[in-house]
């Protein structure tokens, strides 16, 4: 069998690479970041594996009125086991971040551009490569006639990069999984796909809003620059954080909580005007043995302390708050079979580890389900010039295809 799935593989690379490029040319930016949304890829995926063989293709259309359709799509594509007790998920997701400043890219970000082994564009990584390589990994089992013991269901879901509302969390509202599913979550990795994801950590995003006062740039006796006071608290809260929450846990890649200040809002227009109103954000990935609520309570007290000290407002709103859920079990099942299969098909025997959170399978694991994250790739996401460099797409299919041939 590993033979026939290398050979079929490699006979359908150009259909692989081709559909990574059209991955790539649609504009699927999530409309949180000021993008369009993820119609035209849903519908781009519809078409593209209608006549392949499902045994059914599902949409689940989350209300969104952002968006001027009114709706996030999510498809849920299933290939009948044999057995079928059980369902084994591959979970991918179809938005992308914005393309950011267009000066640092070297070709338009939403056309594909192969060069040197590699395919270049926004979402290249992030998560097209791993949609792609699961999709195909399917096909394959479909074009060589394999019925797995195990249902398969490739779910493509929406809004992952802003929180996942109307992405895998409605999914899992709409009662679709069972504990007795598996769950691949092909979102995070490493060069050389040595690397299986198992725990990660808890996030926190929140908004900073300073309220000064603003006046004319020659008057600052009558002002209150929200501007000067936004740079003091952030620093405040930057040194207090960092300070304060402080350990370490050797699971995880970078081994401590990071609090990173990084979206500011503009202020004020002209140079000469005193800012009555400064905003900025933190995004903190915390170790899972902090307690977010109380981190957050004194965040909040540190602003209220500031307030008095300082004569302004400071009002602090959280955007994204996740506590981390326990790891996966490093011997769980679905754990097992990924490794297994990456050693067959990439002669590597993986290590498993913790990451700084952000992927479907923290969700899926605070519902209780075991959720495994894997890939290969060069850790390109979300900056300019990202790529897949093909020779891993190619291979990561094939060791879809065979950890689906033997479930």
């Amino acid at each position: 069998m590993k033979e026939k799935i290398i050979k079929r593989v490699e006979e359908i690379q150009e259909d692989i690479k081709n559909s990574m490029k059209k991955f790539i040319s649609i504009n699927s930016v999530n409309p949180r970041s000021g993008g369009p949304g993820e119609k035209e890829m849903a519908e781009w995926l519809q078409s593209l594996i209608k006549d392949w063989g499902f045994d059914s293709i599902e949409r689940y259309d989350a209300k969104d009125d952002i968006v001027p359709y009114g709706f996030r799509p999510n498809i849920v594509a299933r290939y009948n086991g044999t057995v079928g007790k059980r369902t084994i998920w591959i979970i991918t997701h179809m938005d992308k971040v914005p393309a950011g400043d267009l000066s640092l890219w070297k070709n338009d970000p939403f056309t594909p551009v192969e060069k040197d082994g590699k395919i270049y564009g926004r979402g290249a990584e992030d998560n097209g490569s791993s949609l792609i390589a699961s999709l195909f990994g399917l096909k394959t089992i479909m074009d060589l006639g394999i019925r797995p013991k195990d249902n398969i269901a490739l779910a493509f879901v929406s809004d992952e990069e802003t929180g996942s509302d109307y992405g895998i969390k409605y999914l899992v509202k709409q009662n679709l999984f069972s504990k007795n599913d598996l769950f691949i979550v092909p979102d995070s990795g490493e060069p050389d796909g040595s690397f299986i994801e198992i725990a990660e950590k808890s996030i926190l995003w929140f908004k900073v809003i300073v309220s000064g006062k603003q006046a004319h740039a020659s008057r600052p006796d009558i002002a209150k620059n929200a501007h000067r006071y936004g740079a003091k608290f952030l620093t405040i809260l930057d040194e207090y954080l960092n300070s304060n929450y402080n350990k370490e846990d050797l699971l995880f890649d970078y081994p401590k909580s990071s609090f990173e200040p990084t979206k500011k809002e503009s202020n004020v227009e002209n140079v000469n005007t005193i800012p009555g109103t400064d905003i900025f954000y933190f995004d903190c990935r915390i170790l899972p043995q902090y307690n977010l609520e109380e981190i957050f309570k004194n965040i909040v007290s540190l602003g209220k302390k500031f307030e008095k000290e300082n004569g302004v407002k400071i009002q602090i709103e959280k955007l994204q708050f996740e506590q981390a859920a326990p790891p996966t079990d490093k011997n769980s099942e679905i754990v097992v079979k990924l490794i297994n299969a990456i050693k067959e098909m990439r002669n590597i025997t993986p290590r498993v580890g913790g990451i700084g959170g952000g992927t479907c399978a923290a969700i899926l694991r605070n519902e209780g389900l075991p959720a495994a994250v894997w890939a290969t790739i060069d850790e390109t996401a979300h900056q300019p010039n990202e790529y897949v460099v093909i020779k891993n797409l190619i291979e990561d299919t094939k060791v879809y295809a065979y950890l689906i041939a033997n479930s």
